[in-house]
């Protein structure tokens, strides 16, 4: 198995602390693989295997035990096996799928001198009755899809065959980086309808299901409009004069449900405008990205003249998996592509295809020359002309910024 450091190093640092620890993000993005890796580390520290307990709520063995009082009974009747001089290590896979799971947890807590482990894909796993038993006493880590590092990382560990980098960041644009399709045999085919799979199980099960929704040909509609889009300013009222043209009735109202849908689903990705002259949070006229580029390519298909949207894509998705928040950015009529904020610092980014001219150059640097501070400013681009700073701003190669 191929161990995701950065993740497994993040539940160490909260290992044995008096907070239950929620693992959440996008069905198949490897949280499960994460949870066995970090138990197998477990073990080396020393942790006896009968002190670990653990639940796949996705598979059909732990059917009976989907409702928290007959998974509380039965995690206190395994404890009683463990070893005194350590703590039980409670590992919940899928617990979304357990009625009342926050019931039980909570009583675990009190009763059982335990550390807790929970994973779920839908981030309504934080909130209702969860916020009220276990309020101030968790501690959320989210797991993205592979990087474009770890992508080259995972092909280098399972495919004989040499490539470039420039070779596999297009096969990373095209298939994206969900862990499975490393698994694949290196055929397209097969890994396009494992995408698609994993797509109509998010939409079904994480969005429908979950939410209740009645009208699945709208939020399907709804969804395809965002994957047709990812990356362009629109608005509720836009999305549903799109739907409306298919269908006879659709207000701003099921628009924002659904979005909500999707985003507790970790399918999408709202990224905010932030008007830098009135130093404030627009609420209108948003961007959303998909979180994955090889789901949204398995539905509508992969098209060259897209990839100005795939890189922006790309680099949002590695922001946040680097920990910053991120909104775009407004400075009168300039736009800045992200503005990435961390530890009371901040990052201005533009991103590019090809800086093929001078007014191309001046287009990508003039928004960034345009902001009065002294936070670092990067544009970023797949061009091999040689980096240069311009007045403070960088200009980098992408890839290289990537696998930094």
């Amino acid at each position: 198995m191929i161990k995701r450091k950065r993740y497994i190093e993040r539940l160490f640092e909260f290992k044995d602390s008096p907070v239950v620890k929620i693992i959440t993000g996008l069905r198949r993005s490897g949280k499960s693989s994460i949870l066995i890796s970090f138990i197998e580390e477990l073990k080396k520290t020393g942790i006896p295997e009968r002190n670990i307990i653990f639940f796949d709520f996705e598979s059909l063995k732990f059917a009976a035990f989907r409702d928290y009082l007959s998974l509380y009974n039965e995690i206190i009747s395994m404890s009683k096996h463990g070893d005194e001089q350590h703590k039980i290590y409670i590992f919940l896979d899928e617990l979304q799928n357990v009625d009342g799971w926050e019931k039980a947890v909570a009583s675990l807590m009190k009763d059982l001198d335990s550390d807790i482990y929970i994973t779920g894909s839908n981030s309504r796993l934080l909130s209702g009755e969860f916020a009220t038993h276990l309020a101030g006493r968790y501690v959320e880590t989210r797991i993205f899809p592979l990087t474009f590092m770890e992508f080259k990382e995972f092909h280098e560990a399972t495919n004989g065959e040499t490539k470039s980098d420039k070779e596999l960041f297009l096969d990373y644009m095209r298939f994206g980086g969900l862990p499975g399709i490393h698994f694949m045999h290196k055929n397209e085919n097969l890994i396009r309808q494992y995408l698609a799979d994993v797509y109509n199980s998010v939409i079904l099960k994480d969005v429908i299901e979950r939410n209740g929704i009645k009208s699945a040909e709208k939020l399907e509609s709804t969804m395809h409009f965002l994957l047709e889009n990812i990356g362009n300013i629109f608005s509720a009222k836009s999305i549903a004069a799109f739907v409306k043209s298919q269908f006879r009735t659709f207000g701003n109202d099921a628009v924002y449900e659904f979005l909500n849908a999707l985003q507790n689903a970790f399918i999408i990705n709202k990224v905010s405008r932030y008007d830098l002259k009135g130093k404030q949070i627009l609420e209108t006229f948003e961007k959303y990205y998909v979180a994955d580029l090889g789901i949204r390519n398995a539905v509508t298909g992969f098209r060259q003249n897209d990839i100005g949207a795939f890189l922006e894509n790309i680099v949002l998705m590695e922001l946040l998996s680097r920990g910053f928040k991120v909104f775009i950015g407004k400075k009168d009529a300039f736009e800045i592509d992200f503005i990435a904020e961390k530890n009371e610092s901040k990052t201005y980014i533009q991103v590019s295809y090809l800086l093929t001219d001078i007014a191309t150059t001046e287009r990508e640097f003039r928004p960034l020359r345009e902001i009065g501070d002294n936070y670092e400013k990067i544009v970023l681009t797949l061009d091999d002309t040689p980096d240069f700073n311009d007045n403070g701003i960088q200009k980098r190669n992408l890839l290289d910024w990537l696998l930094s």
